[in-house]
């Protein structure tokens, strides 16, 4: 679909004494996702960390648009959605405000109506202004998956977004994915279901 964005160049990555991976090497281009495997412990979330800038790699070296990370913070910034284990939601507020708030310390203020279409899409309607402590484990993770719909950053880094999804929600998220890889995205993510998407999909297994 379009020029490589994302590479990722001879990545090692050591935590301790222990060797997650070496020499990990691979390319993105626009319109394709990369879906990680791997045991608990095999370094996926590591990997994730890595590609999003978060953590260091023992070696290696990470390129966005043809640039290191390192040389391009603000722009990398701009393009990137991370989505970790944490999720990132205030117990006291709604999760409609916490899509306000979220938008906000983005830089990218959003209209109220376009916080509740995100939150209606998420299967949230009727929930939209209770506080995020009453609602469920995968209600408070289909409120904090919305503020994909309000981002829209060209890459996404997704680690484990279907846990505690049931299949509606989980469906939800993949035909997010997909559309995201449609419009010349590219989402690099990690499930503990076997379901990489079709199309534009390499699957990376890391093994222990």
């Amino acid at each position: 679909m379009g020029p490589i964005v994302l590479e990722a160049i001879n990545l090692d990555c050591v935590r301790g004494k222990r060797r997650l991976f070496h020499s990990l090497s691979f390319e993105l281009e626009a319109g394709a996702s990369l879906f990680v495997r791997g045991q608990n412990g095999s370094g996926k979330t590591s990997l994730l960390r890595i590609l999003a800038g978060l953590t260091p790699p023992s070696a290696g070296t990470v390129r966005w648009k043809g640039n290191s990370l390192q040389k391009q913070t603000d722009e990398w910034r701009r393009d990137l959605c991370y989505y970790g284990h944490l999720l990132g939601l205030k117990d006291d507020l709604t999760a409609a405000e916490n899509l306000v708030y979220a938008t906000a310390l983005a830089n990218k203020p959003i209209s109220h109506a376009a916080v509740l279409e995100a939150l209606h899409q998420s299967g949230l309607q009727g929930r939209e202004h209770l506080p995020v402590r009453t609602l469920s484990q995968g209600q408070k993770r289909r409120a904090s998956l919305a503020r994909l719909l309000l981002h829209r950053r060209p890459l996404w880094i997704l680690d484990e977004p279907l846990t505690a999804l049931d299949d509606e929600a989980t469906q939800w998220v993949l035909r997010m994915i997909s559309d995201h890889l449609r419009d010349g995205g590219i989402v690099v993510w990690t499930s503990h279901l076997d379901m990489p998407l079709s199309g534009a999909t390499r699957t990376l297994r890391i093994n222990l």
